[in-house]
């Protein structure tokens, strides 16, 4: 599993950027990447879930992002983003439904791929959900790792009040 002080790998995530237009649900957004390696110099939280609109994450887990954002942007962030092994167009409608605009990019994570690479990822395939998204936060800087949490059962260590309490500046 990935741990404090690993780079993370290079990883082109698909991903419908917010724009007003997707906000009358008439369109469905251009479809792009968002590379990994463009996080090169910067200060990033990676939230991972296993489901976009799933209880755990769509009720307990994004709130408190949604409502915060402009909190960890303050401290420095420059990006917040959320993954999960949905679709990007899954992805991009559950931004557009919590409100986040343009504070919290949503990004797919096919397969799980890239979670796999760093030991997060979850298989459900007993629960018909096949590879997903491990629950966890993680703090890039510099492509960095500053912090790593993972939660198994509860939502305890990937929540903002516990990336915020390991923030690795001061604003």
């Amino acid at each position: 599993m990935v741990q404090v002080g690993d780079i993370i790998p290079s990883y082109k995530f698909p991903y419908v950027p917010y724009s007003e237009e997707l906000e009358n649900h008439g369109a469905c957004g251009v479809p792009t990447t968002l590379n990994t390696d463009q996080w090169k110099g910067k200060l990033v939280v990676l939230v991972g879930v296993p489901g976009a609109f799933t209880p755990g994450c769509h009720v307990t887990h994004i709130p408190p992002y949604v409502a915060r954002a402009k909190e960890l942007k303050a401290k420095g962030a420059d990006a917040v983003v959320f993954v999960a092994a949905n679709d990007l167009f899954v992805m991009s409608a559950w931004g557009r439904v919590v409100g986040a605009k343009n504070d919290i990019i949503f990004v797919s994570d096919p397969n799980a791929e890239f979670a796999s690479k760093l030991g997060l990822s979850l298989d459900l395939s007993a629960q018909g959900l096949g590879l997903r998204t491990a629950r966890f936060a993680l703090i890039l800087d510099d492509l960095k790792v500053k912090y790593v949490g993972h939660d198994h059962e509860e939502i305890k260590e990937s929540t903002i009040d516990a990336v915020l309490s390991n923030w690795p500046r001061t604003s």
